[in-house]
């Protein structure tokens, strides 16, 4: 299960491999998890003081709060997957177990066919990001690492005039910057994951439905397998809730900064990577809000499964049954965060509209 995104969360340095039990390799990968969190803190840090002391006008704070919120934002998913690593082991053990593992040839189609989405989704997003950052970092080393000076303004409590210290602090930087994409890209991915795999268990329900007349007293079970998708739909929304909601609210920050800065740009050596970075975070949006509309969708689907189901040969007893689950079934899934923030398409037009109207303000207030 979700063999290609857990690699890239083992990449991203908050996702041990399980195959790695020995001791050595443990310390390896703790010692390399830490090294990433850590680094993203220090740069974060460092950028946060450099605001309050040497900041003082909109354009040099539009300058560094962007890429501060990022890496703020993937060190805290990195902090919070670690911490909960169990919980999500977890939620990925369920799928292997009844009533949502495959019972015949055709429901493993089925769940093959989900799985070969995630890892297409993953691969498309991580292509994205990729990009991004490679985009930024060739825009670093032809302008700013020949003039020595560095990426993101930071306040840096040492002299590193010196060549050895001011590459240490230049490449420091930059690989805060590319973990912080890496971290986004698995965090992202997984979630998506959690709900295509949601998607496909209603799938699997559907097909369960549709073999109801050659087995009539396999219909509680799918009663009880409705009711375990909704507790489990319940279950990942509880555990993303945080970083959803963080997501969103630093996503329209940095949307708005970023559409400042592109108006602002003069030249294309700031102007491309400014634009692809702002895609990669309007694509990292769009997928929560795609993925979990196509839950909702999935979700009100079953009610056109049962309805299909030839009514007049089924007993009493499973037409009532077949009733309770239509009864539930109209009654959507909806992800949301903080009861305020609801993951659909809809929330999407809502992030750019409002973000394009902060821009706006940010704009009338320079000229």
């Amino acid at each position: 299960m979700l063999k290609y995104t857990l690699t890239v969360c083992s990449v991203a340095g908050f996702w041990q491999p399980l195959t790695w039990t020995s001791m050595f390799k443990h310390i390896i990968y703790k010692t390399f998890a830490a090294y990433l969190i850590s680094t993203a803190y220090i740069c974060v840090f460092s950028q946060f003081i450099n605001i309050i002391i040497n900041v003082d006008n909109s354009d040099e704070f539009t300058d560094t709060l962007y890429m501060m919120l990022t890496i703020l934002v993937a060190g805290y998913k990195q902090v919070y997957i670690w911490i909960y690593r169990k919980n999500f082991l977890d939620l990925i053990k369920i799928l292997t177990e009844k009533p949502f593992a495959p019972c015949d040839s055709s429901e493993k189609i089925i769940q093959e066919k989900f799985e070969y989405f995630i890892k297409n989704n993953t691969r498309r997003y991580l292509t994205i990001v990729v990009m991004s950052i490679s985009s930024i970092v060739l825009m670093s080393v032809s302008t700013v690492f020949m003039s020595k000076n560095l990426t993101y303004k930071a306040w840096i409590p040492f002299n590193y005039s010196s060549p050895t210290v001011y590459l240490a602090v230049y490449i420091h930087q930059l690989i805060a910057m590319s973990t912080s994409g890496i971290v986004n890209v698995a965090c992202e991915s997984l979630l998506c994951g959690f709900l295509l795999h949601i998607c496909c268990q209603f799938e699997i329900l559907g097909h369960r439905l549709g073999k109801l007349m050659h087995d009539q007293s396999s219909l509680r079970d799918c009663v009880c397998h409705h009711n375990r998708i909704f507790e489990y739909a319940y279950t990942v929304n509880n555990m993303f809730a945080k970083i959803i909601a963080t997501q969103f609210a630093v996503s329209m920050m940095v949307v708005c900064s970023n559409l400042y800065r592109i108006a602002m740009a003069t030249d294309y050596a700031s102007f491309i990577p400014l634009i692809m970075y702002t895609s990669a975070i309007l694509v990292q949006i769009f997928n929560y809000c795609w993925f979990g509309n196509e839950v909702k969708l999935k979700s009100l689907q079953l009610v056109n499964s049962i309805y299909d189901i030839e009514w007049p040969a089924l007993s009493n007893s499973n037409k009532k049954d077949l009733l309770l689950i239509m009864k539930r079934a109209m009654i959507p899934i909806e992800f949301t965060s903080a009861y305020i923030i609801t993951m659909n398409l809809e929330s999407f037009v809502a992030l750019l509209k409002m973000s394009y109207s902060v821009f706006n303000l940010l704009h009338q207030t320079h000229e």
